[in-house]
């Protein structure tokens, strides 16, 4: 029995919670899954997996397993890229998970940039909502939208993001447009279903946060409809500043209730600290950092407000 392929088994077992699921992932029989596991707690004569119908679960001997097994996995692969020379020279795969519409719009026209100027280094990019666990998941960078709780990640900010309020010339014209928050309970909004405050949007007014539960009009589950829909005068958004600015420009949406946004986000690259950090994620963060954060300026992220 090969140990190592098992333990690679056996961790994509549990990070996609099937064995079915373990085998599209890494794209071998199911039966070579569900023999491999087996001959695994066979050699170590105890039980790891308790199979469910519907998700595996770890006995406490498994998890103490597990964790070692990443351990173990993780130091191969350190040997591997010093062997590899990825700690001499800027080469290798980079595998970094970006918000979709950031990632779109910013991110990857510098990534296109990137691989012209550096040939020697691949890249995987995820465009993905879902929060990424670097170390479990094997991604060397994300991109991440709002404060960081202190970790072993290391965390450079490269802007801030404003979230506003928007609609179109045309349902201001019909409507109005709301002089203070409170105003938009008399207003139809496009909401996103998707997004954790749902309708539930936050301000600032007199320093004080201030929560309205707008009236949803329509509802979407994506940031794009919801742009979409404001541009042609179904409703007031909130969205992220960065996914209207050419709509802005165009003068096809106009941004309301500047005085009372909450404060911005910030926009951080993290990446895992521990270690020697590869020159090919090296290269791609001192590459990145400037463009991304003239991108998104913070200057012109803060935006307006009222004393």
């Amino acid at each position: 029995m090969d140990r190592l392929e098992a333990m690679v088994i056996l961790l994509a077992a549990i990070d996609t919670g099937r064995l079915s699921a373990a085998s599209r992932k890494l794209r071998i029989p199911l039966a070579t899954v569900s023999r491999r596991v087996s001959e695994l707690e066979a050699h170590l004569n105890v039980r790891l997996l308790v199979r469910g119908t519907r998700k595996l679960t770890l006995t406490e001997a498994g998890r103490a397993y597990v964790t070692s097994c990443r351990r173990v996995l993780e130091e191969i692969a350190e040997i591997e890229r010093t062997a590899s020379g990825e700690y001499h020279a800027p080469q290798g795969e980079l595998v970094i998970s970006v918000p979709p519409v950031l990632g779109r719009i910013h991110v990857m026209p510098v990534i296109v940039d990137f691989l012209r100027a550096f040939p020697q280094v691949r890249m995987r990019v995820q465009l993905t909502d879902r929060l990424v666990n670097l170390l479990d998941e094997r991604v060397d960078l994300v991109l991440r939208i709002g404060e960081q709780p202190s970790s072993s990640l290391i965390g450079t900010r490269i802007g801030l993001l404003r979230e506003v309020v928007c609609a179109s010339p045309a349902y201001l014209k019909q409507r109005g447009a709301p002089e203070k928050p409170e105003d938009l309970l008399s207003h139809d909004c496009v909401t996103y279903e998707g997004y954790a405050v749902g309708s539930n949007w936050e301000f600032l007014s007199k320093g004080r946060p201030l929560k309205i539960e707008v009236p949803s009009r329509l509802v979407v589950n994506s940031v794009e409809a919801a742009v979409v829909a404001a541009a042609q005068a179904a409703g007031i958004a909130r969205v992220a500043s960065y996914q209207i600015e050419e709509l802005v420009k165009s003068g096809s949406l106009k941004m309301l209730l500047e005085a009372f946004e909450p404060l911005p986000a910030p926009v951080n690259l993290i990446y895992a600290g521990q270690g020697q950090i590869p020159l090919k994620l090296r290269a791609f963060i001192d590459f990145a950092v400037p463009r991304l954060r003239e991108r998104l300026g913070l200057a012109r992220a803060a935006g307006p407000r009222t004393p």
